[in-house]
């Protein structure tokens, strides 16, 4: 009866070690499924099924097939989570730098390193027109800040010195020579003409004007509740537009 007793007894430790082994198996299964997850993207690469549908072969534990079904389930599911995104932003220390130096002793001068790189990189790019006479005079009058912009109006316009053909009208953009519903037009210093312009060419000579209405501002002292960094980063956001307006994004008022 010992001895019967002492079978028994190793028999069901033996069973139980067994079922804890399977236990442990499945366990370090769910752990590497969720990993998996984690680590998951929509643009990871899959992996290459073998010739003729045959899985590849793998040492270990085979899962139990309606338990492999349950867990391929929640992995679908988990899978279509997308990840949390945001912007970041991190300063060039080469621009920073020549925006300090330049902050210390403002000026409009556009031989001075900071505001150099500007005319060369958005600038020019962003007021370079197939009329290059009239977009030379646009710039000069964006620099001197004689440049008026206004929505056309009912009544006809007279031209002085300038021939329609010059001057545009409300279907050709006198900046491109293009046909284009021009709703602005804009003036150039004293001159009695105006000039029709697209919403393209609004957009791209607004957002040069806003940049130097901003550093117009710091050199006259009026940007007096912000710091160093907060100007720096206002001027690369003028920059990050007249970038995006040169590419061909702006925007039209409806």
């Amino acid at each position: 009866m010992v001895r019967e007793a002492n079978v028994k007894q190793a028999t069901a430790e033996k069973q139980l070690k067994e079922a804890q082994g399977k236990i442990d198996v499945l366990q370090a299964e769910v752990a590497a499924l969720k990993t998996l997850v984690l680590s998951s993207s929509p643009t990871s690469p899959t992996q290459e099924p073998l010739p003729g549908g045959k899985a590849p072969f793998k040492k270990g534990h085979t899962r139990n097939k309606s338990t492999s079904s349950a867990m391929t389930g929640s992995h679908q599911d988990l899978n279509v989570v997308q990840p949390f995104v945001k912007d970041c932003k991190e300063a060039d220390l080469s621009l920073y730098n020549e925006f300090r130096s330049w902050k210390d002793e403002p000026t409009t001068d556009r031989t001075c390193p900071f505001l150099d790189k500007i005319y060369q990189e958005d600038i020019f790019p962003c007021l370079t027109f197939s009329k290059s006479e009239l977009a030379s005079a646009v710039l000069e009058a964006v620099e001197n800040n004689t440049l008026s912009i206004e929505p056309v109006g009912l009544q006809p316009i007279r031209f002085v010195k300038a021939s329609a053909v010059e001057c545009g009208g409300p279907k050709k953009c006198a900046l491109t020579g293009q046909s284009k519903s021009c709703k602005h037009r804009i003036k150039l210093g004293d001159s009695s003409n105006y000039y029709y312009i697209s919403p393209f060419c609004r957009y791209r000579i607004t957002s040069v004007c806003n940049f130097f209405t901003y550093i117009r501002y710091i050199q006259q002292g009026l940007v007096k509740q912000q710091d160093v960094d907060h100007m720096f980063w206002e001027v690369m956001q003028l920059r990050k537009e007249m970038s995006l307006a040169k590419l061909g994004y702006f925007k039209e008022e409806l």
